[in-house]
């Protein structure tokens, strides 16, 4: 880049002098002074890149794994039965004694947003009331729970990475609400002997709340002391069948 002179001032305010600034720019440097008044100042430095905007075609666009109408992309988690569960309108619901659910498609690391609807269970308490679960590469959950006036062990309300990381703050709604979360993850990285050198990570916000930031997940939250297993880059997303009518519409997802 040819040297070309670079001016600037900052207009003078009552008692403070005039800022003024004279820049020269070769090779992307920047050399020059600053003066306020008497005072001189030397000036070094470079000129930091323009950034460009990314399209939001350049992130992919969010693919949606419900379209309303049938679980054609979702089967029977360890099988390849169809998907039991029933189909309303517009959502889908737990069947009970059915098994949890998985997509066909497998996923790395992701941005997902999923809606979730439970049911008024009074008679119930604790982890017996509308429990379900979004368990990420199968082995990561995001605790589903009715957790409005439910008191239950700290890291098992909705929003925790269950059994692992208690949620920031109670963003539950009362039961029979839409809810939604919207679940940032950095699947784990590993070198070329399987061996885990940057765990996985995740950021969940619970109806617009932040409730995990950053977490840096323990392994596999199945495991009473959780660790890491060998397992695939990409895996399907599931939701639990944990005997309760609870509902999903909506569901969408972005790899990143």
């Amino acid at each position: 880049m040819p040297e070309r002179p670079a001016e600037g001032d900052r207009p003078a305010t009552p008692g403070r002098p005039a800022l003024v600034w004279e820049l020269a720019e070769k090779g992307g440097r920047l050399t020059g002074t600053q003066t306020r008044g008497e005072e001189k100042w030397p000036l070094t430095g470079v000129r930091a890149p323009a950034l460009q905007r990314a399209a939001p075609a350049a992130w992919g666009p969010p693919e949606p794994l419900f379209n309303g109408k049938d679980l054609s992309n979702w089967h029977k988690r360890g099988s390849d039965e169809p998907a039991g569960w029933t189909v309303g309108d517009g959502y889908f619901e737990v069947k009970p004694g059915t098994g949890d659910i998985c997509t066909k498609e497998t996923f790395g690391s992701f941005q997902l947003h999923v809606e979730f609807w439970l049911p008024l269970m009074a008679d119930c308490q604790g982890q017996a009331r509308a429990n379900s679960g979004v368990y990420i590469q199968g082995r990561y959950e995001v605790q589903v729970l009715d957790s409005h006036q439910n008191p239950t062990y700290y890291h098992g309300q909705a929003g925790a990475i269950y059994k692992q990381s208690p949620p920031l703050v109670n963003a539950s709604r009362p039961p029979g609400e839409w809810q939604s979360f919207d679940i940032i993850f950095r699947a784990p990285r590993r070198n070329a002997a399987g061996q885990v050198i940057k765990p996985a990570t995740i950021t969940v916000l619970h109806n617009g709340i932040l409730v995990q930031d950053h977490f840096e997940i323990l392994g596999n939250t199945r495991d009473r002391n959780p660790r890491y297993e060998s397992h695939p880059d990409k895996l399907p997303l599931s939701l639990q069948d944990h005997g309760n009518p609870v509902r999903y519409r909506n569901i969408w997802i972005r790899e990143l």
